[in-house]
């Protein structure tokens, strides 16, 4: 057991999960600055300050992973070349279309659900509560963000 009381192996299988998430969530995030700096149409001024909630909020998340990464004793990725490596989501390059836009939104945030899931998963079977309850946070986050989205969409 560590210092926290949970199991050495399947903790460090969490840190590993977790910096999968931080690396995701930080290629989510750029993509949403680019959506906010790129967002054209008659649609601008509501999606411009929708993007930029989002991007706030992930960079909140951002920093929360990344600390629950140190505190399970961990030290969280802080390349870009991590990003990288460890990235499942599609990069949003050059996106101006509302669509297009929410499109990769929706995108993301259904394959960040999947990795939160998994973390949530492995968290719960160690009884690593603090592992736990963020994942819980972050998937009714973003379930919510989900279902706006696709109600955007029509």
């Amino acid at each position: 057991m560590n210092i926290l009381g949970l199991p050495i192996k399947e903790t460090e299988k969490n840190i590993d999960s977790l910096n999968t998430l931080l690396a995701n969530f930080q290629i989510y995030y750029q993509s949403l600055r680019g959506l906010h700096w790129n967002i054209r149409g008659k649609r601008f001024f509501d999606l411009h300050v929708k993007f930029e909630e989002l991007y706030n909020n992930a960079q909140l998340r951002i920093d929360e992973i990344a600390e629950r990464v140190l505190t399970l004793g961990g030290v969280p990725l802080h390349s870009f070349d991590d990003y990288m490596q460890h990235n499942k989501l599609i990069v949003g390059k050059n996106i101006s279309e509302d669509e297009k836009a929410v499109e990769l939104i929706i995108d993301s945030l259904s394959k960040l659900l999947v990795i939160e899931r998994e973390i949530l998963e492995t968290a719960s079977s160690i009884n690593d509560e603090g592992t736990t309850s963020m994942m819980s946070d972050l998937i009714v986050e973003q379930e919510k963000d989900i279902w706006m989205m696709k109600a955007f969409l029509g």
